[in-house]
C-alpha cells in the first residue's frame, strides 16, 4: 500500500472533492458506507479505489480487510518514513487555537504540516499526517478524543518528538465518565513522550498538569515550562483583544479575545524557543494572527459588537468566557449561550452553575438556548429568554433585533450559534 501511495500522494475520502490520480478510502459512517461510491470515484479521476467489501472486483479496486485500519496504517508508515520533527498535541479547551498559533511561529522559521481546521480524530489525523511531503521540515497534529483510550491510539500513529496537553476539564464526560477519565485518556501523550525521551512543553501554573507529570516522575530536561505567574506576563486589552508583555519579547498586540488565549499564546512561544525561532519572529507571528474559526473573535456588524466563541463549549471554557465578558469595558451588553454537550450525567448540574453564576452578571438582555440551559433557567427562574434550539432564536430575533450591543455567543458547536451571525439577525 506505502508504495502505491508513494505513486499517486493524494488521499480523498468524498467523492465530490476527488483529485486527479489520487487514492480514494471507502471509509463507512453510521449513515454511509462509500464502498457504493467506490466506482464513482474512478470515474471522476481517482488512480485507484481502497475498500473493504466483499466481492468488489475491478483492476482499480485495492481490497482490504478494514479501510480505515487501512488509512490508519498508511498514515503510520508515511511517518515513519518522515525523519523530521512531529509535535502532537491535545487538551480540553484552546486545542486548535493553540496549534494555529504554535503553526504560526513555526512558520516563520520553518515548512510546516498542521492539522487542517479540527480534523484531530481517527480520521483526520491520519489524513492530516498524510499531507506531509519531502518538503515538510515540521510537522504538528492535534489529536482530539470523547472516548477512553483514543489519545493513546492516536499517539502510536502521530508518533510525536514534542507535545503539549493544554488544560484538563470537564469536556466530553459522557464518554470518559469522569475528570479522572479525561486525565488518563490525555495523559497517553505524556506516556508516550517519557517513554521515548520525548520533550514536554507545560503549564508549569496549571496544578493538574504538574501533578500528573509528577506522578510520571518526568525527568527535568524532557520539560519546557511556560506560565503566565512565574512568566510575569503582563496582560491588558485593545477593543477587546489582548495586549501581552512578556520579559524578552516585545509587546505583543494579538487579536484574539480572552484571558485563556494568554496560555494559549505562551505555548506557541515555548515552541518557538524549542525550534530557535528568533523572539521579535515569533511575537510578530502571533500578532498577525487572526482567528476565523468561530473561536475567541471579535466581529463588528452595521449594528452591534460580537464576541464569538461559539465552536465548542464545556464548563471550564464557559466560566472563563463569562469571566473575560465581565471584565470587558462596555455598554449594553448581551448573552447568547447555547448548550455544552457531551456531559453526560452532570448535565443539568453544570448548566444550572452557569445559570446561577450569569443571574448576577451586570447584563441588559439573556437568550439561553437548547434543552440544557432551558430547564436550567427555568428551573432557577433566571432572568432571559428560553429557546429550544438556534432557528427559535433567530425567528425571535428578526422580529425583536438587537441594537447597539455588545454580545457574547457561546455555545457547543452542535448547537449551532453561528447560524445566528450567516442569518445577520445581530
Amino acid at each position: 500500500m506505502y508504495s502505491l501511495f508513494q505513486k499517486h500522494p493524494t488521499v480523498c475520502t468524498d467523492t465530490r472533492k476527488i483529485e486527479k490520480g489520487c487514492l480514494f478510502f471507502a471509509l463507512k459512517g453510521d449513515t454511509f458506507d462509500a464502498n457504493d461510491f467506490a466506482l464513482e470515484a474512478l470515474e471522476k479521476g481517482a488512480a485507484y479505489s481502497v475498500v473493504d467489501r466483499q466481492g468488489l472486483v475491478h483492476p482499480q479496486f485495492v481490497n482490504v480487510p478494514d479501510v480505515l485500519k487501512a488509512l490508519q496504517e498508511l498514515a503510520f508508515l508515511h511517518r515513519c518514513s518522515m525523519k523530521i520533527p512531529v509535535i502532537g498535541l491535545t487538551g480540553s479547551n484552546g486545542k486548535t487555537t493553540t496549534k494555529e498559533l504554535i503553526y504560526a511561529v513555526l512558520a516563520a522559521k520553518y515548512r510546516v504540516t498542521a492539522t487542517q481546521g479540527n480534523l484531530n480524530n481517527h480520521i483526520g489525523v491520519p489524513l492530516s499526517i498524510l499531507q506531509m511531503t519531502r518538503e515538510t521540515q515540521i510537522g504538528l497534529f492535534e489529536m482530539g478524543a470523547s472516548h477512553p483510550g483514543e489519545i493513546e491510539e492516536l499517539t502510536a500513529i502521530v508518533r510525536p518528538v514534542a507535545g503539549l496537553i493544554t488544560n484538563i476539564g470537564k469536556a466530553h464526560l459522557e464518554g470518559f465518565g469522569n475528570l479522572e477519565g479525561v486525565m488518563a485518556c490525555k495523559g497517553a501523550l505524556y506516556d508516550f513522550l517519557l517513554t521515548h525521551k520525548g520533550h514536554v512543553v507545560y503549564n508549569q501554573d496549571d496544578p493538574v498538569l504538574v501533578g500528573m507529570l509528577r506522578a510520571r516522575n518526568a525527568p527535568q530536561d524532557l520539560l519546557y515550562p511556560y506560565g503566565a505567574k512565574t512568566q510575569k506576563v503582563k496582560t491588558g486589552t485593545e477593543k477587546g483583544a489582548l495586549f501581552l508583555k512578556i520579559d524578552g519579547y516585545p509587546g505583543i498586540q494579538t487579536q484574539l479575545i480572552g484571558s485563556l488565549n494568554v496560555n494559549n499564546v505562551l505555548a506557541a512561544l515555548a515552541f518557538g524557543e524549542m525550534f530557535g525561532v528568533e523572539r521579535e519572529k515569533a511575537a510578530a507571528a502571533i500578532a498577525a494572527y487572526k482567528p476565523s474559526n468561530n473561536r475567541s473573535q471579535w466581529m463588528e456588524t452595521p449594528y452591534n459588537a460580537l464576541v464569538v466563541d461559539a465552536y465548542n463549549a464545556n464548563p471550564a471554557s464557559m466560566a472563563a468566557s463569562l469571566d473575560d465578558f465581565k471584565k470587558l469595558g462596555a455598554t449594553n451588553k448581551c448573552l447568547i449561550l447555547g448548550d455544552m454537550r457531551e456531559l453526560g450525567d452532570v448535565s443539568l448540574q453544570e448548566h444550572l452553575k452557569i445559570v446561577e453564576y450569569v443571574r448576577d452578571m451586570p447584563v441588559q438582555q439573556i437568550f439561553w438556548v437548547g434543552p440544557w440551559f432551558t430547564k436550567a433557567a427555568e428551573q432557577m427562574r433566571a432572568p432571559g429568554l428560553c429557546f429550544p434550539n438556534v432557528e427559535a432564536l433567530i425567528g425571535h430575533l428578526k422580529k425583536h433585533p438587537l441594537r447597539h450591543t455588545t454580545t457574547l455567543i457561546k455555545g457547543s458547536n452542535g448547537i449551532r450559534l453561528t447560524k445566528i451571525i450567516s442569518s445577520e439577525v445581530c
